[in-house]
């Protein structure tokens, strides 16, 4: 079966699937029964040694450029790169620095970079209109204002934002700072930075170009890459080690877990660190959201091997029907480590509901439009709303604390939900998983929502004034219009 006629099959079955219909069961069978198979994620042989992207300290000279690097085994592939390979560098920062990034457009088309997670100017931020054209540069200037954590760039022209991150165009920025640096937390080469993204191949060469049904569910490659690679290792000695994870996929969630009984402890999320640790056998994570895990090797004999995988999360969604290893750990030495793991992360003060203004409500579960293109079934909206370049959505004052619903409790597509400019704390999931997982305990500023849930997060908003905007995560989505502008005043 042809990749498309899978995706469209597996797409008419996700709209049906979630809404608990006693026929969705055989509609399912008999699919996988036209599929052959349920698994189509394409394995790997795990043989080949994990690359880290390198590491530019403070300011950095990025390219946006081709490039070319081995993704799959043997073979190489053309990419877009801001340096060498399919990654750019990963920038790290202390809180209180200010980071200085030129940016030289070497492509045929416009593009930016969008500094995700990070608490920013108006003209800093990387709105789509703020864009260098081909052969032109742009010039930023960082302050980082902000508390330690695994934050990340890529572009952000509109309609373009997907293609370019997927064809390359990604990287970390991870912030230090005081607190996070009494904790004595694994680093080094104990602190190993996971980006993760699926990947379609024609060929040896990345294809991107989603048809109708694949911009509704969003588009997802039948390999995976962590760091650029296709089914890497890496060695670890019997000792503590933290993973600094980042979904970099444009529509893929993973639910992450061990193998072997092995648990993970969550210490951070998009916004650094937890206040206390969360031990999980496994947990969710969407496109553009964060995870900082310490994982405990300290029991495993040399020689034992045990894989980073994202396990199934449901039975009829085009996504998550199927179980797959990402990441191989070989232990391959004894090791020592004076680490103790802390009771007490961080001081997190809650945000009160009493505090906020106004609540508002976002609905992201409605499709408009619906004849023509994408196979008559519409297109993705917030709010009603499709994004329009110069049309301000939402208006808030700077310094002052709301409430938002992000409501998709009649929806039936993923929608990984941003907000540019502020991080949030998460108040309440209702529906389907109906709870706060342990990710989301912390300060966010990417919140997952599954076909049938409504999250309501709360923030209080910075004093830089200007548009910004927010927008789903599934890049698919955003490019197609799910955006809209807001106006800090």
């Amino acid at each position: 079966m042809k990749r498309r006629d899978f995706i469209k099959r597996s797409s008419l079955s996700a709209l049906t699937a979630w809404m608990g219909s006693s026929l969705v069961l055989n509609a399912c069978h008999t699919e996988e029964d036209m599929i052959g198979e349920s698994n189509w994620i394409v394995e790997g042989s795990f043989d080949r040694p994990l690359t880290i992207p390198y590491v530019s300290n403070g300011s950095a000279s990025l390219n946006a450029q081709f490039s070319v690097s081995e993704l799959l085994k043997g073979k190489s592939s053309t990419t877009l790169s801001y340096a060498n390979g399919l990654l750019g560098p990963t920038i790290r920062a202390n809180t209180g620095e200010t980071v200085n990034v030129s940016l030289q457009n070497s492509l045929s088309e416009e593009t930016n970079i969008h500094w995700h997670g990070l608490i920013l100017p108006e003209n800093m931020d990387g709105h789509p209109r703020d864009v260098a054209s081909p052969g032109g540069s742009l010039n930023y200037s960082l302050p980082v204002i902000q508390r330690a954590g695994t934050y990340w760039y890529h572009p952000h022209p509109h309609g373009l934002t997907a293609k370019q991150v997927f064809l390359g165009l990604a990287g970390m920025f991870i912030i230090n700072d005081a607190e996070e640096s009494a904790l004595n937390l694994p680093s080094g080469e104990f602190e190993i930075p996971v980006i993760i993204q699926d990947k379609h191949f024609e060929g040896n060469n990345l294809e991107y170009s989603p048809n109708d049904d694949e911009i509704m569910t969003g588009y997802l490659g039948e390999q995976i890459l962590v760091n650029g690679q296709h089914a890497p290792f890496v060695n670890v000695a019997s000792r503590w080690y933290r993973l600094r994870v980042l979904n970099g996929s444009t529509a893929r969630v993973y639910n992450l877990g061990l193998t072997g009984g092995a648990n993970l402890i969550v210490i951070g999320s998009d916004g650094g660190l937890l206040r206390t640790p969360e031990t999980v056998s496994n947990i969710m994570l969407g496109p553009g959201e964060r995870l900082d895990v310490l994982i405990d090797f300290s029991d495993l004999a040399v020689g034992k091997e045990i894989y980073l995988v994202s396990n199934k999360f449901s039975e009829f969604n085009v996504q998550g029907r199927q179980a797959f290893s990402l990441l191989k750990f070989k232990v391959d030495r004894e090791g020592t480590s004076d680490f103790t793991l802390p009771s007490t992360l961080s001081n997190i003060s809650a945000l009160s509901e009493s505090l906020s203004v106004k609540t508002r409500t976002i609905d992201i579960a409605q499709t408009i439009g619906g004849e023509g293109g994408h196979g008559g079934m519409g297109r993705h909206s917030i709010n009603g709303k499709i994004f329009e370049m110069d049309r301000v959505d939402e208006t808030v004052s700077a310094g002052t604390t709301e409430i938002w619903e992000f409501d998709n409790l009649a929806g039936d597509e993923i929608h990984p939900m941003h907000i540019h400019g502020v991080q949030f704390q998460v108040l309440e999931r209702m529906g389907a998983r109906n709870k706060v997982i342990a990710s989301e305990k912390g300060w966010k500023d990417t919140i997952l929502l599954m076909p049938g849930e409504k999250v309501r997060v709360i923030m209080t908003f910075p004093n830089y004034t200007g548009v910004f905007v927010f927008h789903c995560h599934n890049l698919e989505h955003e490019d197609d219009g799910m955006m809209l502008n807001y106006k800090i005043i």
